[in-house]
Formats: structure tokens, sequence, C-alpha cells
């Protein structure tokens, strides 16, 4: 059976049953993984040894501030297991997404509330383990994020990354996945935000629906449909020049959205 890391119910820290797993699965060594946790016991024995013995660097922090200064280039995904004292897990996800797109997987107690996970979804988590698991099936979920964006790379090469759209003197460029307000200021997007204002643009004035919109962001598949209200509602704030109009990204109440403004493309 393999390692399972467990949360004591009186003491509330988590310790580890070794049964003799394996990693197994071949070195990954191009993958660079930030882990996240103030326990010295399960960062620096359990996950970061376990993901280290499969081929990944690690980089472990017991500061939630910290992992937001290490650029996304510098790593491709980030395990997040919050504490009360570091602050509310939630808001630390939100200024991750606020500037990157990459992979974030959040541990939780075996106590929380379905609410949270849903929530830690819906923010843009892209997975949301409980405790107690075992540390194959943490690499298994890791693995499977990273695959998943790994196709998306890969479909989007085959694309021609050409051309792009113009809106209310706007700029939305493929080459480069840019967008460029009136002004001539680049306005930085995450890769969701990208995908989410292209489809909108590549179907002016026509309602689109959520499901519609889940698929282009490439959104889990079994995510709620209020994740595509959350990914609208950040990319309505970066659109905005002039707060006194309306929204330029308009709500289909009942089905989704529609893109509002007229489109050229460049």
């Amino acid at each position: 059976m393999a390692r399972a890391i467990h949360m004591h119910s009186q003491r509330h820290r988590s310790v580890v049953h070794d049964r003799g797993a394996s990693p197994g699965n071949g070195p990954e060594t191009a993958n660079h993984i930030v882990v996240v946790d103030d326990d010295p016991l399960l960062v620096q024995m359990m996950i970061t040894n376990y993901l280290e013995a499969s081929g990944f660097s690690v980089k472990a922090t017991p500061n939630h501030a910290e992992v937001l200064q290490v650029r996304e280039v510098d790593q491709c995904l980030i395990v997040l297991d919050p504490k009360p004292r570091q602050g509310d897990v939630f808001n630390v996800l939100q200024d991750i997404r606020a500037s990157s797109d990459v992979p974030v997987i959040i541990i939780s107690g075996h106590r929380a509330a379905e609410i949270d996970r849903i929530k830690g979804l819906e923010l843009g988590a892209d997975d949301y383990v409980v405790k107690p698991f075992s540390l194959r099936e943490l690499l298994a979920r890791i693995r499977a994020v990273l695959r998943g964006r790994q196709m998306g790379r890969v479909a989007r090469a085959r694309v021609p990354q050409r051309g792009g759209y113009r809106f209310g003197g706007w700029r939305l460029e493929r080459r480069g996945r840019r967008l460029i307000n009136p002004d001539g200021v680049p306005v930085l997007l995450t890769r969701r935000e990208f995908n989410l204002l292209l489809a909108l643009l590549e179907a002016p004035g026509q309602p689109l629906s959520r499901e519609h919109l889940l698929r282009a962001t490439h959104i889990r598949e079994d995510a709620l449909d209020r994740s595509i209200d959350v990914q609208v509602m950040r990319l309505r704030k970066k659109l905005v020049v002039d707060p006194s109009l309306p929204d330029v990204i308009r709500t289909e109440r009942g089905f989704g959205y529609r893109f509002a403004l007229p489109v050229e493309p460049l």
C-alpha cells in the first residue's frame, strides 16, 4: 500500500505511514515544483523527498508570500498546503492567479468543507486533494495536471499563431498572446483569460454558453459552471477603461456570455 498522509484529529499535524510504496514511472527532471507548507516534517521528509525521488526538482518553502515572488518560468507547479497562521489560502490563490497561470494543487485537511473545495477550484486551482491521501496519489495528480498542460501546449502549437483581433481600440495578438490597451500598454492575461477572450472575439455578438467557454478555456471538465463566471469577472476588470461605460462582456442570463463590441481581424 502506498504511503499515506493523515491528519491527526487532536494534535492537528500530519504523519506518514510507509508501507513500501515506490515513486515508480521514471524521471521527470524537466519539471520543477514549489511546495508551500509550514510543517518541516511534511515538506522535508515526505512530499519533497518523494517527489525528488520521482525525478522532480523541488523547492520547499513555509512562506505563502514567497511563492508569489517566484516567476512562472522558474516553476511548473505549486503544491499549496494552507495553514491558519499563513492567512487565507484563497487570497493566496487569487494573488497567484492575478499574475500567473502556473498550475496549483491545494492540499487540505480531511475536515475541509465541500464549499471550500468548490471555491478553490472555482478560483483557479487545478486540483484539490483532501487528507488523508497517499503520496502515490499526489504524484499521479501532479502528473495528470502537467500532462493536461502539455497537451494544451501541443494543441496550440499546431495552430498558426498569426493575426488576432481589434476591438474598441484594443488589440489581441495571437503571436505572443498579448493584449494591448487603447494607450498601447500591454495588459497581462493568464492563459485562461487569453483563451476566454479569444473565444468571445471569435464569435462577437453571439451568446456563448458556459459549457462552451469552459471547454475553450481548458478548465477542468468536472468544474462547475460558476468557474467561468469567476474568469469572466477577472477579464472584465482588465478590460475596463472607463468605469462609467457598460461591460464589453455582457451576461446572457441563465445561459452564458456574449462580446458586445464590434470586432475586426488584424
